[in-house]
């Protein structure tokens, strides 16, 4: 039988309703995809993603890092959740960041650095924007969002992403709120049989174009400084002309796609272990579904805070004073309700990865089309530790990852493992980071 393969993924059949323009839609066709399936028939690859994890206050290193390395290493007891989805991350263990003279910020240097690069002086400084935030400007302008943020602790100001010091990306923290961003009104359906443009985004993009017309006439009349500021704002104002134009045009068929249950209500908010878990599960479900749709292509998840202040019934500390003021166990070896909060993350993590790889996607998985980068702020949090850091990475990046490894970093910078995601993104730099964090040196034991 002959399969015709001169149909795009965008054709689609046009009518009139009611003086509007309404269009029909095909479905996702065999025809639009290559022989493998890991393509469009085009040649065009599948959407590269990437998103990051965070947890707070590390593990106990004893339990948690494996003995050997390479594919066939060891599973300690912390490390359980991830034998499950071990096919799929990366194991990265050994890591440094390195403070350059600065202080050592308790719960705070450890992710600042390893997510821009570069050690903070105090506490209240963002020393730049957050590795989401240099993809995202690559990568994440031609969907609805150009980032996507969540936060399990129930606590707007625990976000992980920052556009520079002064602009914090807030985290989503409810999953009734983020329901209706993500399916709300203004959601596209990609995969409904008809297509109306949304009046209120039509109304946006109208204002949108007055304003970049008259910054345009603008510019002809002020200085050199004044112009460059206006040639600044206007890139921004462009960025978000895409994305409107996105959102009024016809989305392209994508089988993966369906809008998850109504979320009625919120779980209720506290820092119960099991609370935490609950709201981490509603935001990562809608979270992968939000992916899966193209609503966005770089999005981050926050289990816990740095200075994590989960609880659990029956003992009566939080897990950051557990850290400092439990004893360690003289026959286990380690802090044991440390351990039950630190392997409560770990599952959370798996849950994590293991909800993009349940996606199909052509003739693999979600998780196969994007880089997942976790990372914590502390190697041992009892003593604030900056080194014997701890990472992740998930999925395969569209084919230019290799996973299923353990790799011992032998103690080199933490800032590798996001030099290595830059890379792996398509941002050809040449270095990333500042003094002792500067390199370039990925790890290529990773790199396909």
């Amino acid at each position: 039988m002959l399969i015709k393969k001169n149909l795009s993924r965008r054709r689609v059949l046009r009518g009139m309703l009611n003086g509007g323009v309404v269009t029909v839609g095909l479905p996702l066709l065999d025809c639009f995809l290559n022989d493998g399936g890991n393509a469009y028939a085009s040649g065009a690859p599948m959407p590269l993603r990437f998103g990051t994890w965070f947890w707070g206050l590390g593990g106990n290193n004893s339990i948690l890092v494996p003995g050997k390395t390479g594919t066939d290493y060891d599973i300690p007891q912390q490390l359980a959740p991830v034998a499950r989805v071990r096919e799929h991350v990366n194991l990265i263990t050994n890591l440094t960041a390195f403070r350059d003279g600065e202080p050592n910020l308790c719960h705070y240097s450890g992710w600042i650095i390893g997510r821009t690069g570069k050690a903070p002086a105090g506490s209240g400084e963002r020393p730049g924007e957050t590795i989401d935030v240099t993809i995202a400007n690559e990568v994440g302008r031609s969907t609805r969002f150009r980032t996507l943020t969540a936060s399990a602790t129930g606590d707007f100001r625990n976000t992980v992403s920052y556009e520079n010091a002064n602009s914090p990306n807030p985290p989503e923290i409810s999953p009734l709120e983020f329901y209706s961003r993500l399916y709300g009104s203004d959601f596209q359906d990609p995969n409904s049989p008809t297509f109306t443009p949304s009046p209120r985004v039509m109304a946006r993009r109208s204002v949108l174009s007055g304003v970049m017309d008259e910054i345009k006439s603008i510019e002809k009349t002020v200085g050199a400084a004044d112009k460059q500021r206006l040639d600044q704002y206007f890139t921004g104002l462009r960025h978000l002309e895409k994305q409107f134009d996105q959102q009024l045009t016809k989305p392209a068929p994508i089988a993966a796609c369906h809008a998850p249950p109504v979320v009625s209500e919120d779980p209720r908010m506290g820092v119960d272990v099991d609370m935490v878990q609950k709201r981490h599960r509603m935001l990562t479900d809608l979270m992968v579904m939000a992916v899966a749709c193209d609503q966005t292509r770089v999005f981050n998840m926050a289990y816990s805070n740095a200075q994590a202040n989960t609880v659990k019934a029956g003992y009566e500390k939080p897990h950051h004073t557990t850290t400092h003021e439990e004893p360690i166990d003289a026959r286990l070896g380690y802090q044991p309700n440390h351990a039950y909060f630190a392997s409560r993350a770990i599952e959370e993590w798996a849950y994590f990865v293991e909800a993009f790889s349940k996606i199909r996607e052509g003739g693999g998985t979600l998780l196969d089309n994007m880089l997942i980068y976790a990372n914590t702020d502390h190697g041992d949090a009892r003593v604030h530790a900056l080194d014997k850091l701890v990472s992740f990475t998930a999925g395969r990046a569209g084919g230019r990852v290799k996973t299923g490894l353990h790799i011992d970093a032998g103690g080199s910078g933490v800032t590798r493992v996001g030099y290595t995601a830059l890379r792996v993104m398509g941002l050809e730099i040449p270095a990333w980071g500042v003094k002792s964090n500067r390199t370039s040196n990925h790890f290529s034991e990773i790199v396909a």
